[in-house]
């Protein structure tokens, strides 16, 4: 039901008075769909223990992708200045950091099954660290700030569901907040004393506890530094977060036109296909990034909840999956996929919103992409696979 609702809105998202390189998109998605069917049928066929045996092989495959893109990468439409499109004699093949989201729930999911895990060491997590680290890191030589994200999260979510607790995790992510606290003094002094009482409260060991005061300290420091060796437009990005009129013909433009065009949906939208401010020309990669913007604007308040209440079913589903699973690595494998779908949900529909920073993030089942579109449905084949093994029967 998702990608048939997001097949309707590419089509639509080519709908528009001044013909854009979106008008025949639909055609394209349309193929890819039935590449994903196509792929899920086959893959429905493996079982799980071999999906677990293929793991690394296909884990180093990814990273050998992953690092073909440092020489043969480009950019597409607004992301233009990364490298993440693998290209061969001016092809684009697709975008392998899609399918590494896949193949990294699958490490970590191997990882963290066959390790035992100290509750109160973080020297402990260098294992799932790694095995998250090494393309997380390629990822951002590209530089692809959204896939890294997608990362982060899969990264967390599968520690919390592997048993890891709560004080501990955040003492990890502790040093990234500091980051992100230090254009304000005072928020991150009061940052840093919230993080002294907790690691006086849950009393990691000691050296360790040593390491990360020392750490978010450093992270204070180094802010300013970070922030002159960031990009013009990756700066433009993060203030008009704070405020997109302070830049509205340029870096502000997209999240204006977003916000104008779901703002004007209204309840029940202007229709489907008659959004004028996509017609008109106005907004911005309607048929990718920004495509949540044309459900608001043609279908309302209404076909927003519809979508949104299609998304909750399949986050809910495949936690449902995970938790009767017949085994840690399917249970992890299933909380993880859920994880990569719910960061991009909640990234993809927060920056039209301006709740986000625009990051470049595809809407799965939704945004335009062979390379999207192909890799949801193999997590989707793998979920099936999993539920078709799981245990017991499940309320969700």
């Amino acid at each position: 039901m998702l990608s048939l609702f997001g097949l309707a809105m590419v089509y639509s998202a080519g709908q528009t008075d001044i013909k854009t390189a979106a008008a025949s998109a639909y055609k394209s998605q349309a193929l890819w769909l039935l590449i994903g069917l196509a792929a899920t049928y086959g893959l429905l066929k493996m079982p799980v223990r071999f999906i677990r045996w293929a793991t690394w092989p296909a884990y180093v495959f990814t990273l050998i992708l992953l690092l073909s893109l440092l020489v043969l990468g480009v950019g597409s439409g607004a992301n233009g200045h990364t490298r993440s499109w693998l290209a061969i004699g001016g092809h684009r093949l697709g975008q392998p950091a899609e399918f590494a989201k896949l193949t990294v729930v699958l490490m970590l999911a191997k990882v963290l099954s066959e390790t035992r895990l100290d509750s109160k060491s973080l020297l402990d997590l260098w294992k799932p660290a790694l095995a998250v680290g090494i393309p997380w890191l390629l990822i951002m030589l590209q530089p692809d700030l959204g896939s890294s994200i997608v990362f982060i999260g899969i990264f967390f979510g599968m520690l919390y569901w592997s048993g890891v607790e709560w004080p501990l995790l955040l003492l990890l992510l502790s040093p990234a907040i500091s980051l992100l606290l230090s254009f304000s003094v005072g928020l991150w002094g009061a940052w840093f004393f919230v993080l002294l009482a907790l690691v006086l409260w849950y009393r990691p060991f000691l050296i360790e506890g040593i390491i990360l005061m020392v750490l978010n300290v450093a992270t204070g420091v180094v802010a300013p530094i970070m922030w002159e060796k960031l990009a013009p437009y990756q700066q433009n990005r993060l203030k008009v977060f704070i405020d997109p009129s302070a830049d509205p013909r340029q870096s502000g433009y997209h999240v204006l036109q977003s916000k104008i065009a779901i703002g004007s949906g209204g309840l029940f939208g202007n229709g489907f296909t008659l959004g004028t401010q996509k017609r008109s020309g106005f907004l911005p990669e309607q048929h990718t990034d920004f495509i949540f913007a044309v459900v608001g604007e043609e279908l309302g308040f209404i076909g927003v909840a519809i979508a949104l209440t299609l998304f909750l079913a399949l986050l809910l589903r495949a936690t449902g999956i995970a938790a009767r699973a017949n085994d840690s690595f399917s249970s992890l494998v299933a909380f993880g996929l859920m994880s990569s779908w719910l960061v991009h949900v909640a990234v993809n529909i927060g920056m039209t919103l301006n709740l986000m920073p625009i990051v470049g993030i595809p809407l799965p089942f939704f945004s335009y992409g062979g390379s999207m579109m192909l890799a949801s449905w193999l997590s989707v084949a793998v979920l099936l696979r999993i539920s078709g093994e799981g245990r017991g029967q499940s309320n969700i």
